[in-house]
């Protein structure tokens, strides 16, 4: 069985590594929705994978560092594309939930999906 939990954030960036005069280079914003999958068997007791509250809770932190910050500034995320942010959040949450994706969408229509390494 896969579940899924989905958060928000409001961040601002810059593409440090793109050509000169792409447009992501210059400081914006996103409005991010970001998906943490997980994965397994349904407890026959509970009646769940996870409980969607420790999913909340193991997110808790990076949601402090994410939202309302410029990710520049967050170890880790000097280059913070969508694709370094997804591999970020999964690094931090793989050892505490059972992950099969992260998705993150910095636009309605552009994002990336990661299932680890």
């Amino acid at each position: 069985m896969e579940i899924f939990r989905e958060f928000t954030f409001e961040a601002a960036h810059r593409l440090p590594n793109v050509p000169a005069g792409h447009k992501c280079a210059r400081l914006h914003g996103h409005s991010y929705r970001v998906e943490i999958h997980l994965t397994g068997a349904v407890d026959p007791v509970a009646g769940w994978v996870t409980d969607f509250g420790d999913v909340k809770d193991a997110f808790r932190p990076l949601h402090e560092q994410l939202d309302h910050n410029y990710l520049n500034e967050v170890p880790g995320l000097e280059n913070p594309t969508s694709e370094v942010l997804a591999q970020w959040i999964w690094r931090r949450l793989a050892d505490i939930l059972p992950l099969s994706a992260v998705v993150i969408r910095e636009t309605c229509t552009s994002g990336c999906v990661y299932r680890g390494e």
